[in-house]
Parts: structure tokens; sequence; C-alpha cells
């Protein structure tokens, strides 16, 4: 019988195929943790370069939450389309009770109700146009691009088995559960100190009823697209290069439409082109030559928007120029050296799944 403390070959070999080892999972959790606030706020251009040490402020609530979403879809043995929602959850909880932009006509200083006026719905007490970018922004960059990028670095995602959760559930877990509900808290009453505004209890109970609706959607929904075996997807470049064009297009579609055109054509033009990407994907998913280069090509479309939208936003800081352009700089060539290194792990992970998979055909069977 072996020892408990000294594992057995498979197990040893399991934990060098897998990385599998407590010190790695901890540090791809504090990679996800620092990661989802830079993307979210720095390389957007929100923040600049001289606010850098306040993101120790933003990472339990971006991070907290982009940590607590991978960790129970992984807990759960689900995959992608609940994590999407998810992260769709969180973005109405950041914008909805912590910080109520939807509500708030000046957040920021902003004249935002002017800005979405063009959009406002009555009843939501808020406008369509600021909903659509809230979830687009926080769904897709503030959560799920950060963690398809780390994921590319924890080996054991590209195994039979899947990808595994990180933290355990007795003392990392709550430890982030816990970072992250004090940090709301905390930006919370910080935003309605500041910004002198409460949104009344009628929105707070709707925004809570949806978050819990779209909680209990998200576990309910399929663990994984279920493949058709006669469906094709194109190479990863041209995944990528469509996901960033319709990335670039969220972004620049102001400009695209003619002057005096009425906002709500700019809010249906949004949906119908973001329902139009979100169909070729799933199709695109459900092939089974869709391979996690594919996923990290649509993360790294999302990454280029930000670095050129990240110089666009900058410029608007209440900050020197040159210090804005300068902190956009910085963190697109920090972004651009992740995707490098991202690519690298993925080239790696693939050259190394090729040869165990060589040496176990080679492996001659018992009779």
């Amino acid at each position: 019988m072996p020892s408990r403390t000294s594992p057995t070959s498979e197990e040893a070999e399991r934990t060098a195929v897998s990385g599998w080892r407590p010190y790695h999972r901890i540090r791809l959790a504090l990679a996800l943790f620092f990661l989802a606030p830079l993307i979210g706020e720095y390389l957007l251009g929100n923040q600049p370069l001289t606010a850098l040490p306040f993101v120790l402020l933003l990472a339990p609530m971006y991070g907290g939450g982009a940590v607590l979403i991978r960790e129970a879809t992984r807990r759960a043995g689900r995959g992608w389309p609940t994590m999407i929602v998810l992260a769709s959850a969180y973005a109405l909880v950041e914008e909805g009770p912590i910080d109520q932009m939807l509500w708030n006509p000046h957040y920021g200083g902003y004249d935002m109700a002017g800005a979405y006026a063009g959009t406002y719905v009555p009843f939501l007490g808020t406008s369509l146009g600021m909903i659509q970018d809230v979830l687009a922004i926080h769904t897709v960059w503030s959560i799920c691009v950060p963690i398809v990028l780390v994921e590319t670095f924890a080996r054991d995602s590209y195994q039979a088995g899947g990808p595994r959760p990180w933290l355990g559930g007795r003392i990392g877990l709550p430890l982030v559960a816990l970072a992250f509900l004090a940090d709301s808290v905390f930006l919370s009453y910080e935003q309605q100190h500041s910004e002198h505004f409460m949104a009344s209890p009628a929105r707070l109970i709707g925004c809570g009823a949806v978050i819990l609706a779209l909680v209990a959607v998200a576990f309910r929904l399929p663990a994984r697209p279920t493949p058709h075996a006669g469906r094709t997807v194109p190479r990863p470049r041209t995944v990528g290069a469509v996901a960033f064009a319709a990335a670039s297009f969220h972004w620049a579609r102001g400009g695209l439409l003619p002057s005096g055109v009425p906002d709500w054509y700019d809010s249906a033009l949004w949906l119908l082109v973001a329902a139009a990407f979100l169909a070729l994907t799933l199709r695109w998913t459900r092939s089974p030559a869709w391979t996690p280069a594919h996923r990290l090509a649509l993360a790294t479309a999302a990454v280029l928007t930000y670095i050129w939208v990240g110089f666009t936003q900058s410029p608007a800081l209440d900050t020197p120029l040159p210090t804005a352009l300068t902190g956009s700089t910085l963190f697109s060539l920090a972004a651009l050296l992740l995707l490098h290194r991202a690519h690298r792990a993925l080239t790696r992970s693939a050259s190394r799944d090729r040869t165990s998979f060589h040496a176990h055909q080679a492996v001659p069977r018992v009779p």
C-alpha cells in the first residue's frame, strides 16, 4: 500500500502533466484577481498611470468577481455559457447597486442623462444604450477576457477533464468572497458619499431581481455546447478578425450613422450586430474543430480593441496629455506582452498534449 505522504507514480505523472500544484493554482487566481481591473479600467483608459496604486482597491471587486465567477462555474462542472451569463450578472451588480451609474444622471461629473437621453426608458429609470454598454464592457472585457487569458496558462485546461477549480472551498474561496463583498460595500458607500446620489428602492430591488434571475439561469444552461459533426470553423486568425471587427464596431458605432439619426437606430444596430456575432460564435463552438486557440483568438481581438480604444479614452481624463498617452502606451505594451506569452503557453500545451498522446499510443497493451 503506498504511503499517504508519498504520491504514486501515477499521481506524480498527473501533477507533472497538468501542473496541478497548490502554488500554481494560487498564482493563477492572483493573476486573474489583478488582471481583471487592469484590463477593465487601465487598458481601457479610464484610469491614468498615476492611479496605478488604486488597482489595490479595485481588484477585490473586479478581480474578486472574476475569480468567484470562474470558480463557481468550474466547481459546477459547467462551461462558458454559464460563465458569460454570470459575467452579465456581475455587470449589473457593479453598475447597479455598487456604482449606481445606471440611474445617476451626473455620474462621475459627466452628463450621463444627456449622453443617453435618446434611448431613455422611464420604466427602468435608465436607457437602453446605457444597459447595452454596461453589459458589453463588463461581460466581455472585465470578466470573460481576463479569465480566458489566465486559463491559457493553466495546463490542466487542455486535459480531458477540462479546467479545474483553483481555490479550496474552506479558505481560498471564502476569503475571495469576503474581499469582494467588503470592497463592494465600501465602494458603494464611497460612491454615495461622493456623488450624493441614491437610487430609489424600487430601482435597486428590480435590478437585484434581474441579477438573481441571471444567476439562476446560468446554472440551468448546458454544461458545454453539443458538438455537431458536420460543422466547420475557420482558422483562429479568421475568428479573431471577425471578433475584432465586432468589438471595434461596439466602440466606433457612434460615428457610423449619419448625424440626426435617432439613438434608437444605434441601439437597434448594436442589437443586430451583437446577436449575429453571438449566433456565429455559438455555431463555431459547436464544431468538433473548435479549439483553445480559437477561444484565445477571441480574447486577443478584445484586448487589441481595448488598446486602440484606450488611446482615444485616456486623453479625456483629468490628467496632462503626455501622462495619459504614456500610460496608454505602457499598458498597451504590457497587454501585447501578455498576449505573446499566452500564445506561447498555448503552443507549448498543444505540443505537450501531442507528445503525451503519441507516448500513450506507443505503450504496448497487456493481453
